[in-house]
């Protein structure tokens, strides 16, 4: 007989892309958990019980609570998804219980191009070398199979590139192809059309600084 998930408490601002890339690995997994946002910014400040949970300040932070475990980092949250996935309703598929290294190698090699990304991204959107971007971005279109990043499944690596190429395509449009991203906007569709995905998108949102 297969245990139920744990519960969780997710506390997130809906805005931010890095919350946003956990609350999509939970929504995908299945998850049962209990969202709370806290506002970042303004004259209220942060309540003091999230600083306890995050002294650093920064969302998301997800606490697993049937196993006292704070999780304050949204790649950590991605890294351990599996605790609190529920079987029956996940839509993840799990790179390492499959013992599947081909569909790891690919995860891992989209989630460290992404970590490069982010940098070059900031310093183009706020001027800075746009060729640098595109290049970069060639690199991560390159590792996506398609529909997903390993292929037929959907993975962590889906869950943490959306948000940011989503805002790519805010910023610039559907230009891709012209920068010889072919795979990417085929992706980001198939990734907008899938409930996990479609419900964090944001009418307002804020870029990844």
């Amino acid at each position: 007989m297969t245990s139920s998930p744990p519960s969780c408490r997710f506390i997130t601002n809906k805005m931010c892309p890095f919350a946003q890339k956990a609350w999509i690995a939970l929504e995908a997994a299945g998850a049962k958990y209990n969202l709370e946002q806290v506002s970042l910014y303004g004259p209220g400040g942060k309540p003091d019980w999230f600083w306890k949970l995050n002294p650093k300040g920064q969302v998301p932070v997800l606490v697993v609570e049937d196993e006292d475990l704070v999780l304050a980092d949204s790649d950590l949250i991605l890294d351990e998804i599996q605790r609190v996935v529920d079987a029956k309703r996940s839509k993840l598929y799990d790179v390492m219980s499959n013992d599947d290294v081909n569909a790891t190698q690919k995860v891992q090699s989209f989630r460290n191009c992404l970590s490069e990304f982010l940098p070059i991204g900031k310093k183009a959107v706020l001027g800075g070398n746009n060729d640098k971007m595109w290049t970069k971005l060639q690199e991560l279109d390159a590792l996506i199979q398609t529909p997903y990043v390993a292929g037929e499944q959907l993975t962590v690596a889906d869950c943490a590139g959306f948000p940011f190429l989503w805002r790519i395509q805010q910023e610039y449009g559907n230009v891709w192809e012209e920068h010889g991203c072919n795979n990417i906007p085929q992706w980001l569709e198939q990734c907008s059309r899938q409930p996990a995905f479609a419900k964090s998108i944001q009418s307002s949102w804020w870029w990844w600084w």
